[in-house]
């Protein structure tokens, strides 16, 4: 089979020359579905990681806490997490399709690296107070990574709006518990 011959018949094919994937140039046919798996994989190591923290022995901790009003119950909080580092994964490999690891993609990256970190310092450390300094910079890195993929791929700014009201919700209860806790 020549080279030119498994283009016509890929499932992946790009006819976007502005997307990274299979179009001429393209070294494999699969590369976009690999980098997809690639992208959707390390936000859900991301969520596996601070799951298995939570259970170590934090949520002991959590639970002897005042929680502020609102909080939802502790069971919707693994599957819509779990939906929402989904999406982030699929928003950041749109992205990374288009511009590769440009201004963009660098920003996703960071707010990714304080999402994880967000965790560790609220239930690693049992400091409600770290929480709260690590979440409102994330809220702001979410904030700006949704405004320059929305320059570069409109749907991958929405596919991350959920994310960032969901971040939001979670600093006001980060506040509300470093309020209700800080003694």
């Amino acid at each position: 089979m020549r080279r030119t011959d498994w283009r016509k018949d890929c499932v992946f094919q790009n006819v976007d020359p502005h997307e990274r994937g299979s179009f001429p140039g393209s070294s494999a046919p699969w590369s976009p579905a690999l980098a997809l798996v690639g992208f959707v994989g390390l936000c859900l190591l991301v969520a596996a990681a601070n799951a298995a923290l939570i259970t170590s022995g934090g949520a002991s901790w959590y639970l002897s806490l005042n929680q502020p009003p609102g909080m939802p119950p502790s069971v919707v909080f693994s599957p819509a997490w779990t939906a929402l580092y989904i999406l982030i994964g699929i928003a950041g490999w749109l992205v990374w399709r288009r511009v590769g690891a440009a201004r963009p993609l660098r920003l996703w990256g960071w707010q990714l690296l304080l999402n994880a970190l967000w965790l560790p310092a609220f239930f690693g450390l049992h400091s409600v107070a770290l929480g709260v300094v690590v979440v409102v910079p994330l809220l702001l890195l979410i904030a700006l990574t949704i405004q320059a993929f929305a320059r570069v791929k409109p749907i991958a700014a929405w596919l991350m709006a959920p994310y960032f009201a969901c971040a939001a919700y979670g600093t006001y209860l980060s506040i509300g518990f470093w309020w209700l806790n800080h003694a």
